[in-house]
């Protein structure tokens, strides 16, 4: 299978209706074929059992470069698996340099799942996740708590996963000054989740850093503790 055959499948199920409903709402220039979630869902299941690694990273590079909607978030289906192997470091370097291209959310979260799993495949490659925390790139400073939400979610956390929670809040109160409601919303994201998890390091987040959020985002970081 080539990109080509790849994006020929997808067009085949456009729909003009739904093209024109998503770009309204997205309201980012670019094609929309007005694909439904369930039918790429379908599409990349079934090319993830075809494809070997190389193959998934190839098509998956061709169809984000059209830059067309349905097919970036196909390209991150792809890859959005447990374990690739016998190596999965293409696909972790790909999923890297699609970041710098993000501008929207629901591009941005579907790459950004296909990247937690490379991440949690091997979690060292949180230093290179750090260094997106201060990029002047807002999609990108996000991205490093969308792609670590994973350490919001165990009930049993090693010492070394731990650190990672640690270290990820101390991102996100860095980012607290910022204002942006998609920085905001994504600090709200990770310290909610993390709520139900570990209950003590969320409260101890809000407890130092909700004056200076936003009223929303603080509200929605505690939605589980006040319960």
């Amino acid at each position: 299978m080539t990109p080509e055959d790849a994006l020929a499948a997808i067009s085949a199920h456009s729909d003009p209706d739904r093209a024109g409903q998503a770009k309204a709402y997205h309201k980012i220039d670019r094609t929309y074929l007005g694909v439904a979630n369930p039918i790429l869902n379908d599409l990349t299941r079934d090319w993830r059992k075809d494809l070997d690694a190389e193959g998934r990273v190839a098509v998956a590079d061709g169809l984000w470069q059209t830059d067309i909607y349905e097919a970036r978030l196909a390209a991150s289906k792809l890859l959005t698996t447990a374990r690739i192997r016998p190596d999965d470091t293409a696909a972790w370097s790909l999923i890297t340099t699609w970041v710098p291209d993000f501008d929207s959310w629901a591009i941005a979260d579907h790459a950004c799942m296909a990247g937690q799993k490379r991440l949690q495949e091997d979690p060292a490659r949180i230093d290179q996740i750090e260094e997106w925390t201060t990029s002047e790139h807002m999609w990108t400073r996000r991205a490093a708590l969308v792609i670590t939400l994973p350490w919001t979610k165990q009930n049993h956390p090693k010492p070394s996963d731990l650190e990672i929670r640690d270290r990820v809040l101390g991102w996100a109160a860095t980012y607290v000054p910022d204002h942006t409601w998609f920085i905001q919303k994504a600090i709200a994201w990770w310290v909610r989740e993390l709520s139900k998890h570990d209950r003590p390091r969320a409260e101890a987040f809000l407890e130092n850093h909700s004056a200076g959020m936003k009223p929303f985002a603080a509200k929605e970081a505690a939605k589980y503790l006040t319960a």
